[in-house]
């Protein structure tokens, strides 16, 4: 009896010894010295931030009321990109959410709005912008989605390397995805679709899409299974996609989507994070795991960032920062050994909407409640 209770021990030693290594691995060092310094201020609920292409000193900025506002230099200009607060509606989670210029915005002027309109349905629509003012007569209509209730709206739209529009979708709302649709593929909610808008009309779908040619699958679908993926972006250098990805009753996660892989379904409604949640329905075939996640003790609304890729801060080179809206907390995330963890950088104050990158890869802070910060050394 007491050699077996010396084995005994020894192999719980051995495995909490590994289960610690294991934690250890998945909490990487946070760079030193780094500070949130305030960047602008004066804004009405801005909810996302990009630079312009062509002019390093120049950003727009979202406000979800329905206003795009320019900041150059550092300084917000009075007068808006474009206003269409007449068109938006702004209850619950609606409003203007997000925004994309085109890869030759410098040449053509074209600027893409995703917002909620009058009815609450989804709106993505171009316009021409001209000295950094928007002609409201060049709003050209590209895809409307009928949406079901108030929230889960996504909201992201963007460019990727390959020069197609990315468009998040959330799962139409309510709660617990009541009708499934993030797993129906005849439907654009729970789904991030990928269309070409420089050719047919409105758009075209890309040939490589990878549901092209299937019998009751819309083309434009890009990957499938997300509940409400609020904010995604692209690894700069090596093309990936990371996306965050808003929870239900208990976890909040990140998706990483090598570049150029579409076709993945992500689990909603069958899984939580990497936790089954509801597998009544639709749950065939590989449902791919997020690579980080946390629960509701952490925070309860994540707000996805980027891979840092500029040059002033080195010791966060390749990390991935992202947040959450409700806690405020900011973590900082590292691969090691093909795992991916996080550490906590600070728990804040701030209604973190979004988080941004200029056109050098340095990264900026969005305050819903009026502010931008830029990520500094002290």
């Amino acid at each position: 009896m007491k050699l077996l209770r010396v084995l005994v021990t020894s192999l719980c030693i051995i495995v909490l010894a590994s289960f610690m290594r294991k934690a250890e691995a998945n909490t990487p060092p946070l760079p030193d010295g780094l500070a949130l310094q305030p960047f602008v201020e004066g804004l009405e609920l801005p909810v996302f931030m990009t630079p312009v292409p062509g002019d390093t000193e120049k950003l727009y900025v979202v406000e979800k009321v329905g206003r795009v506002r320019l900041v150059q230099a550092g300084v917000l200009q009075e007068q808006s990109v474009l206003d269409i607060e007449n068109l938006v509606s702004t209850g619950n989670e609606q409003g203007l959410l997000g925004l994309a210029l085109h890869p030759d915005y410098a040449n053509n002027g074209y600027i893409f709005v995703y917002y909620t309109d009058g009815a609450g349905e989804t709106q993505v629509v171009r316009y021409q912008v001209s000295s950094d003012v928007a002609d409201p007569n060049s709003a050209k209509t590209i895809l409307s989605v009928d949406q079901p209730h108030n929230n889960h709206n996504g909201g992201m739209i963007a460019f990727g390397p390959d020069g197609y529009l990315y468009i998040g979708l959330g799962d139409g709302g309510s709660a617990d995805d009541p009708k499934n649709r993030a797993q129906n593929m005849t439907l654009h909610l729970g789904k991030i679709l990928r269309i070409d808008v420089d050719n047919g009309d409105p758009y075209a779908v890309p040939g490589d899409n990878p549901f092209v040619g299937q019998a009751d699958v819309l083309p434009e679908i890009w990957t499938y299974g997300w509940r409400n993926p609020w904010r995604f972006s692209f690894d700069r250098e090596t093309g990936d996609m990371w996306v965050a990805d808003v929870g239900q009753n208990e976890y909040e996660e990140v998706s990483l989507q090598l570049a150029g892989q579409g076709g993945g379904n992500y689990g909603w409604r069958c899984k939580e994070g990497s936790q089954d949640f509801d597998r009544s329905q639709g749950c065939e075939g590989e449902l791919i795991d997020p690579v980080l996640e946390y629960d509701h003790s952490q925070g309860v609304s994540i707000t996805g960032g980027y891979r840092y890729r500029g040059s002033a801060l080195s010791e966060l080179q390749g990390m991935y920062v992202y947040g959450d809206f409700a806690s405020g907390k900011i973590w900082f995330a590292a691969e090691q050994d093909g795992t991916w963890g996080a550490s906590e950088w600070q728990d804040t104050d701030l209604a973190i909407s979004s988080f941004a990158e200029d056109a050098n890869g340095e990264l900026y802070v969005l305050d819903y409640r009026g502010m931008i910060y830029q990520l500094t050394n002290e």
